[in-house]
């Protein structure tokens, strides 16, 4: 049976095995580290900042140093939580590493997209890198992120692991750049357990000037 590998891990091509429920403090596998304290923080390339609730664990950023739009917090470990931040995705540009050569490419973000096709891009993401044998769209509907039009996006999968996972995104595209905060997570306990750590950073979140 073939690992989950999350977005962030897809991004950073890593393979992570099953690691158990740790809570804050701990490290998974190296990668991940307690330095988001219940404060104003910058995420990803510090186009935006946020507070979380409580400390989470964040992955190293070293990891990930030719894609500093994207970060990943977790609580329990990616297999089991894990908070993704998109913070001012170029247009043509993707969320995953990926060569020409692959036979299954997730496609690049185009400015002009809209939130049908965002999330589009987003479940293909979990089709091809992420293991997804099954995927449902419960509803997608507007939401403003950060001030801007933008949308609210819930789902459910199933993947190869044979563990239901159930999510949601906030999402918009400002100045033709994409802003995502998602939380994918186990649908049973872990799931109900971060959805309001969730909605508070997506309340908390901040729009910042790009350098």
């Amino acid at each position: 049976m073939r690992p989950r590998t999350t977005l962030l891990v897809a991004v950073a091509a890593l393979g992570l095995s099953a690691c158990s429920s740790l809570g804050g403090g701990e490290v998974f596998n190296g990668q991940y580290y307690a330095a988001t304290p219940v404060r104003s923080v910058t995420v990803g390339n510090a186009a935006m900042a946020v507070t979380p609730p409580r400390t989470w664990n964040e992955q190293r950023r070293q990891l990930l140093a030719d894609m500093p739009w994207i970060e990943s917090w977790t609580l329990n470990g990616p297999l089991l939580d894990d908070l993704t931040f998109v913070t001012a995705l170029p247009d043509r540009r993707a969320l995953v590493r990926q060569q020409p050569s692959d036979n299954r490419q997730v496609p690049v973000f185009r400015s002009n997209m809209t939130a049908p096709e965002i999330t589009s891009m987003l479940e293909t993401m979990f089709r091809v890198r992420a293991g997804a044998v099954d995927f449902s769209t419960l509803s997608l509907k507007p939401r403003p992120l950060m001030g801007h039009p933008g949308f609210q996006w819930d789902f459910e999968h199933l993947d190869s692991d044979e563990l239901r996972r159930k999510g949601r995104a906030v999402g918009a595209v400002i100045n033709g750049r994409l802003y995502v905060i998602m939380l994918d997570a186990a649908r049973m306990h872990y799931y109900p357990e971060t959805i309001r750590d969730f909605e508070a950073i997506v309340a908390s979140a901040r729009l910042r000037a790009r350098r």
